[in-house]
């Protein structure tokens, strides 16, 4: 059902309302020895890290449960080829090229429920199943550069690339879709390995419903220091509201924040107790211009609406949630660029006036109307209403329809859609960005087969794809990251998308729980391993 911008207006008054009650914590319903998240989302989809169509729930239960060979640190990302730690590889190098990267396994390394010892067997089994076209994966995408994946003894794994990447634990090993899954186990559960995996992570999964979401327990046998708390419970509660009470009550340790303006403040309001975990940069933002559809294939209304488009305002409606974003890297990732290294031209200094001069050199000096849609997801329709009103001081309208989460999803991959915001959370291997968003490879198409470049460039107009083969091919990590440079210049150039923010993933925490280690930056889930919880 399509939203009103009265009713979500309505709507974020009613998280507001629910946040301020001044409820106190208590303690009474939750369960000793336990800790449980509650996250916005209406049920479990699976705890497969290959698994297509799976939420933000499912990824904290198995980032909880999946290991991969080499890992970020707790709370941060390695941004730095030499920030990787040890996962369940004890090391790891490269040939000089780049191409060639030999991990040595640990040895011992037990799987859960009794499925046996983890060798090189099974890492090039997770491999393969990526690399093979005929086989539908999560995360396929990140594999494409891989060439090959072998077992020179049971706990030695060489990956042999197409193109060198000095930046390989960042872009594929350390990804959750790169997860070690149990051979034995993924072949005699089949189907069944989606709700009850097997895998080598301090937690295992006890039960999977959809009422009761995802059940987790201490793996006795794990490999390194043994979880902290017996029992982790991953609840679903996709209302805002009832999720929110739900924390104030104490039925929950913690739970997903809303990412819409003020929620942080009234959270607040309500119990200054309240601690909130942020990963910074969190999610990027993007806004693509259709370039197949009228107005937008014109170069100067795509400048006209960047020109009518105060993103640090908008930014800062979140305050220390959000961040204004120049190109489409965040600025605390390499490659990026600064507005103090671009020529005038391309900084896109918020001006709408100037915005109405290009509308009307572009023959709409009375206007023009764009119909688009998006997500009634708070951080989707929050930021989309934002920009609707910024646009109408440039004569733009937005004919803008506020529609059901999933269902904006499955529209845009059938590319309906003139101007979707596209929210993506993304590591510091910012390839990854590039590749999924304006690669003529993942452009989008009205079958469904597509992937994520929703404007058609490099189709519909030349993008950067040779500035990417470019990058591809640099083994050194400083000279792939001047190309990056590059790549976000070209794109201030065309304006294909733009950089809109990046907004910090928060969880709101009951002082009860400890995690153990501060959050920084990193992905929307982290560890819980070291969580304890005081009565």
């Amino acid at each position: 059902m399509a939203l009103t911008r009265r009713n979500f207006l309505i709507n974020a008054g009613a998280v507001g309302a629910a946040a301020s009650m001044g409820l106190p914590f208590t303690a009474a319903q939750a369960q000793e020895g336990t800790i449980t998240i509650a996250l916005a989302a209406r049920a479990p989809a699976g705890v497969n890290p290959q698994q297509s169509g799976l939420t933000g729930g499912d990824n904290w239960a198995i980032y909880q449960v999946f290991e991969t060979l080499v890992r970020n640190p707790d709370g941060k990302f390695a941004t730095r080829p030499e920030e990787f730690e040890p996962g369940l590889a004890e090391s790891w190098e490269s040939s000089a090229d780049a191409k060639v990267w030999t991990y040595k396994l640990r040895q011992g390394v037990q799987f859960h429920k009794g499925y046996g010892e983890m060798t090189a067997d099974d890492v090039v089994f997770t491999y393969g199943r990526q690399l093979d076209p005929e086989i539908v994966t999560a995360g396929k995408v990140q594999f494409a550069n891989i060439e090959s994946v072998e077992a020179s003894d049971p706990y030695t794994v060489v990956i042999t690339l197409k193109q060198p990447d000095p930046l390989l634990n960042g872009a594929t090993v350390s990804v959750m879709s790169a997860s070690i899954m149990s051979r034995k186990a993924f072949e005699e559960k089949g189907e069944g390995y989606n709700t009850d995996p097997v895998a080598t992570g301090p937690f295992q999964v006890d039960s999977m419903t959809e009422q009761g979401g995802i059940a987790l327990s201490a793996f006795p046998e794990y490999w390194g220091e043994p979880a902290a708390t017996p029992k982790l419970n991953i609840t679903f509660i996709a209302d805002t509201t009832a999720r929110t009470l739900a924390f104030a009550s104490g039925q929950v340790d913690m739970i997903e924040g809303v990412r819409a303006p003020g929620w942080i403040q009234s959270m607040q309001q309500r119990s200054a107790e309240t601690l909130f975990d942020m990963t910074k940069p969190g999610s990027f933002n993007f806004l693509h211009f259709n370039l197949t559809r009228a107005p937008l294939d014109d170069l100067r209304v795509r400048q006209a609406i960047r020109y009518a488009i105060d993103n640090t305002a908008l930014a800062s409606a979140y305050g220390e949630q959000a961040a204004p974003m120049v190109g489409i890297l965040a600025s605390q990732f390499e490659g990026s660029v600064t507005k103090e290294e671009l020529p005038e031209e391309l900084q896109y200094n918020y001006d709408p006036e100037k915005a109405k001069a290009l509308l009307a050199e572009a023959g709409h000096a009375d206007g023009l109307t764009i119909p688009c849609y998006t997500s009634q997801r708070e951080d989707y329709s929050a930021i989309m209403l934002m920009i609707q009103e910024q646009l109408r001081t440039a004569n733009i309208t937005l004919d803008l329809s506020i529609i059901d989460h999933n269902a904006f999803h499955g529209d845009n991959r059938q590319d309906k859609n003139a101007m979707p915001l596209n929210s993506s959370s993304y590591g510091p291997a910012v390839m990854n960005v590039f590749l999924q968003q304006c690669s003529a490879a993942a452009v989008v198409k009205s079958d469904g087969t597509g992937q994520g470049n929703f404007s058609h460039y490099g189709v519909a107009i030349p993008g950067i794809d040779d500035l990417l083969t470019q990058a591809q091919q640099e083994p050194d990590f400083d000279q792939r990251t001047a190309l990056f440079k590059e790549m976000e210049k070209k794109l201030l150039t065309d304006l294909p998308m733009i950089g809109i923010m990046t907004l910090g993933y928060v969880i709101a925490r009951n002082p009860r729980v400890d995690i153990g280690f501060p959050v920084e930056a990193g992905f929307a889930y982290w560890s819980l391993r070291k969580a304890t919880r005081t009565a």
